[in-house]
């Protein structure tokens, strides 16, 4: 796999998982409506929690596909790449609530994994990346965010430190 392809990839993990903080930022509560509707799972929970948002799910793909676009990977793959992160990350909510962790709970491996492994199934289906290219990107965003995440919380970006 191409080291520029590898980077590409990786920065579209990185708006998929940034743009929704950063459109939170801006849009306060406007178009905040959880993707779950606020519903409870038959255990009680929510089923995915008020983080997940609408505004999450557009802003997030949006991002991915006018990325992908400049980069010239093609609109509609970097739309499908970030909303396949995003399901990734909603999945991660999904068994997290499942496991009584709070939203807020830091989940090592599950917290990444899921939202880098989904999309970047989706890369090495639509673009020629081999399964070490897979593999490199999705470790890399799981350090990357591992490390990076509390530093942008005590920077005041992030609402929590993972």
């Amino acid at each position: 796999m191409r080291l520029l392809l590898c980077l590409e990839l990786f920065v579209m993990l990185v708006l998929a998982n940034g743009a929704p903080v950063v459109a939170a930022g801006l849009f306060k509560a406007h178009w905040s409506e959880p993707v779950d509707g606020g519903r409870l799972w038959k255990d009680g929970r929510p089923v995915l929690g008020e983080s997940k948002t609408w505004r999450g799910v557009v802003s997030g793909s949006l991002a991915c596909g006018l990325f992908s676009l400049a980069t010239g990977l093609g609109f509609v793959f970097g739309g499908v790449f970030g909303v396949l992160g995003l399901v990734g990350d909603m999945l991660s909510s999904f068994i997290k609530r499942r496991l009584g962790l709070a939203s807020s709970a830091r989940a090592v491996g599950l917290d990444q994994i899921p939202e880098a492994l989904l999309p970047m199934l989706l890369a090495m289906w639509w673009l020629p990346v081999s399964v070490w290219g897979v593999i490199v990107v999705v470790v890399l965003f799981t350090l990357s965010n591992i490390f990076a995440s509390p530093l942008l919380y005590r920077l005041g970006i992030r609402r929590q430190p993972h």
